[in-house]
C-alpha cells in the first residue's frame, strides 16, 4: 500500500540518493537547498516520502511561506526554478499532489505553487518563465563555434582585451559586491550575504564562485554557479554596467563553459529568464533554445493566479523608487525585504 509520510533529518542521503537517479531531478530537490533556505530565511519545509514497503516510489519538498507582503501559501521551491513531484509513476504524483493539497486547504493558506518543468495536467498554469540548456562539445573549440557569430565575437573581443577570471569560494566578498550593484540597477532588493555563504557551505565542491577581472584589475562580473550530475548550473550572476563594452558577461558564459568541459559536464544550463527581458535576449543570442516552464497553481483562498513578478506593472513604481535610492541604502534594507522575493 502507497504511504506517505515527512522524511526524517537522518534520511537527507536516502533523499539525495532518490533525486541523483530520478531523470528530471534537479540540484533544487536536493536536502542542501532545504537547508540553506532555513538557514537564511527561517521558512518551514514539508519534505514528503511516498512509499510501498521500504521502497521510495516519489518525493516533495514543499514550503510554507508566511509574508507580510505576498500572504500566506505553499511553494515548491522557494528561489529555486524549477521544483515539484518527482516519482516514478503517474499514480504517486497524483498521490503526493493529493496531500499537498489537503496540506494547503487545511492550514489555511492562498495556494500551492508547483514549479514544474513537465505540466501536470488539470491545474491552472502561469507561462512566464523559460529555460535556456543545451548539449555542449567535450571540445572548446567546437563550443565556441556553435555559438553564434555576434556572441562568439564579442567573447573574441573580451579574451583580446584581456579579460581575466578566477574561481573559487574565497570570491565571495567579489560576487556579493557585483550581484549587490547589478540588483540595485534592475530595482530588486538584494539577498542576504548569508544566503550565499550557506550555498557554498552546504553543496560544498557542488558550489563555486568565477569573476571576471579587466586587465588593470578592476571587477567586472561574477557568477554562482552549480555542478549537478553532467550539468553546468550558473544561477545568480552580475556585472558592472560600466565596462558593458568590453563584453564580461559573454567572457563570464564563455569561461564557465571551459570550465563545464574541464569537469566533464555535456549539459549547459543557462536557467530561466522571463520572456521581453534583457537576460532572455542576451541567451537566445548565445544560440540557445527557450523552453517553456510551467508553474501551476491550486488556489484555495484566492480565485486568481498570483504574480509576484517585477513585470508586474504593479510594482514598477516600487522598483523605480528602489532604482533611485541610494546604494549604500539598498544594500542595508535589501536582506530584510528580499526573503519575500521566493
Amino acid at each position: 500500500m502507497l504511504k506517505i509520510r515527512l522524511a526524517d533529518p537522518s534520511e537527507c542521503e536516502t533523499w539525495d540518493r532518490y533525486v541523483m537517479q530520478h531523470p528530471s531531478g534537479t540540484v533544487f530537490h536536493l536536502t542542501a537547498w532545504k537547508n540553506v533556505i532555513e538557514k537564511t530565511f527561517g521558512h518551514k519545509s514539508f519534505y514528503f516520502l511516498a512509499e510501498k514497503g521500504n521502497r521510495i516510489l516519489g518525493i516533495l519538498p514543499v514550503f510554507e511561506i508566511k509574508s507580510l507582503l505576498f500572504g500566506h501559501f505553499f511553494v515548491s521551491v522557494p528561489f529555486a526554478e524549477i521544483g515539484g513531484i518527482l516519482a516514478d509513476n503517474v499514480e504517486t504524483e497524483q498521490f503526493i499532489f493529493n496531500h499537498a493539497v489537503g496540506m494547503t486547504e487545511a492550514k489555511k493558506a492562498q495556494y500551492l505553487e508547483i514549479r514544474n518543468r513537465r505540466s501536470i495536467e488539470g491545474l491552472k498554469t502561469k507561462s512566464l518563465y523559460y529555460n535556456f540548456r543545451k548539449n555542449i562539445f567535450p571540445d572548446h573549440e567546437e563550443n565556441l563555434k556553435a555559438i553564434p557569430r555576434k556572441s562568439r565575437a564579442m567573447v573574441r573581443n573580451a579574451i583580446k582585451k584581456r579579460l581575466v577570471s578566477e574561481t573559487g569560494h574565497h570570491l565571495l566578498p567579489d560576487f556579493y559586491r557585483i550581484l549587490a550593484l547589478n540588483y540595485h540597477r534592475l530595482g530588486t532588493p538584494i539577498f542576504p550575504k548569508g544566503l550565499f555563504q550557506n550555498f557554498l557551505k552546504e553543496y560544498k565542491d557542488l558550489a563555486d564562485i568565477l569573476i571576471v577581472k579587466t586587465s588593470e584589475g578592476d571587477l567586472a562580473a561574477a557568477v554562482l554557479f552549480f555542478v549537478f550530475k553532467d550539468q553546468m548550473v550558473p544561477y545568480y550572476a552580475g556585472s558592472d554596467f560600466s565596462f558593458r563594452r568590453l563584453g564580461p558577461n559573454d567572457f563570464m558564459y564563455w569561461e564557465l563553459m571551459k570550465l563545464a568541459v574541464e569537469k566533464k559536464c555535456t549539459i549547459f544550463d543557462y536557467g530561466r529568464s522571463k520572456e521581453g527581458t534583457g537576460s532572455f535576449s542576451f541567451k537566445k543570442h548565445w544560440g540557445f533554445k527557450p523552453e517553456p516552464l510551467s508553474y501551476q497553481y491550486h488556489l484555495v483562498k484566492t480565485v486568481n493566479i498570483p504574480n509576484l513578478s517585477p513585470t508586474n506593472p504593479r510594482y514598477q513604481k516600487k522598483i523605480e523608487l528602489w532604482q533611485k535610492m541610494p546604494h549604500f541604502m539598498t544594500k542595508f534594507m535589501g536582506p530584510f525585504i528580499s526573503r519575500n522575493l521566493v
